[in-house]
């Protein structure tokens, strides 16, 4: 039986954006693949479209890939972080002949990673402090934890988790690290449930917000980010849609920024009309973020804190 966690977030609500410019001359990237669910419905309904499913984890795509296989030549796999949209646009693109037609992003870790343990991305489990997505480049949680200092470490948790007690609990670990190595989740969770205040040890998880930070900060997931958002807009032929959910609120102020800069009228102010060269690349298809439906976020707890916008590109810039 499929469990909450591995529900595809806002699926409908997905397809019905990108089915409009889903034809046999296009193609659609998912830059997000993971366990391959918003793919698989796109591969499905869409019975005309080819699906380029990018993952910077090798396991993610071998798993999609098995999963994806009844679709044959129409489902592409690429490893790539996500930031090279463009680049493997442009190259399908002259591969294939075909338009980049809708970009979807589902930001945030993925089902497979949480239940894969020995990643360390889930507090509650034993595992080794990893965290990396692919785990055959960068550095680890727990050689983060050993190198950063605690002004570091404080300002890592303030800036990617959001955490008011950071720096009480940058300063117990490194007191902590002092006597033995934080290289286990458990050993890392342990410190942070003795440095939180008796009144706050009820009111959430201590570690929720810490292990976020430490996630973002591995996977340099923000910085990825931000320069995903303008090479997806970049990659997409006119009358092509993109697609984002994000479920932080950084990741959001990045998306809806960036957004906001191409949907923009930039005639300069004191002429009498908009020219042409001015007008706006794209136009919005969300008013604001759109937010789960209330009965979806009931059966799939993972939709609570998803934030969706979506535009289409109406001019080449």
């Amino acid at each position: 039986m499929t469990s909450p966690l591995h529900i595809p977030v806002m699926l409908e609500r997905c397809v019905e954006l990108l089915a409009p410019v889903a034809t046999s001359e296009c193609f659609i990237i998912d830059c997000t693949l993971g366990l391959g669910g918003h793919s698989a419905a796109l591969l499905q309904r869409l019975p005309h479209v080819t699906v380029l499913g990018i993952d910077r984890d090798p396991a993610a795509l071998q798993r999609a890939s098995a999963r994806l296989a009844e679709f044959g030549s129409r489902f592409v796999p690429i490893h790539a972080t996500y930031d090279a949209v463009a680049e493997v646009a442009a190259n399908y693109v002259a591969e294939s002949g075909k338009q980049c037609r809708g970009i979807l992003f589902d930001l945030g870790v993925s089902s497979m990673q949480l239940d894969f343990v020995e990643r360390g991305f889930a507090y509650a489990q034993d595992a080794p402090l990893d965290m990396r997505m692919d785990q055959s480049t960068g550095i680890t949680a727990a050689e983060l934890l050993a190198s950063s200092s605690a002004a570091e470490l404080t300002q890592l948790f303030k800036r990617y988790g959001d955490e008011p007690l950071a720096s009480r609990y940058a300063a117990a670990i490194v007191a902590a690290r002092e006597t033995t190595p934080l290289t286990r989740s458990t050993e890392l969770v342990e410190v942070l449930q003795e440095a939180t205040p008796a009144k706050m040890k009820n009111l959430r998880h201590p570690a929720k917000r810490v292990f976020q930070a430490l996630r973002v900060a591995v996977n340099d997931e923000l910085t990825v980010l931000a320069a995903a958002i303008p090479n997806a807009l970049q990659a997409l032929a006119v009358g092509g849609r993109i697609v984002v959910m994000a479920y932080q609120s950084h990741e959001d102020k990045i998306v809806k920024n960036a957004f906001a800069q191409v949907s923009r009228d930039r005639t300069p102010a004191g002429l009498p009309q908009q020219l042409p060269e001015f007008a706006p690349a794209f136009k919005l298809l969300t008013r604001g973020a759109e937010q789960a439906s209330a009965a979806e976020q009931e059966t799939n707890p993972r939709s609570i804190p998803v934030r969706l916008r979506a535009a289409e590109k109406v001019r080449e810039t």
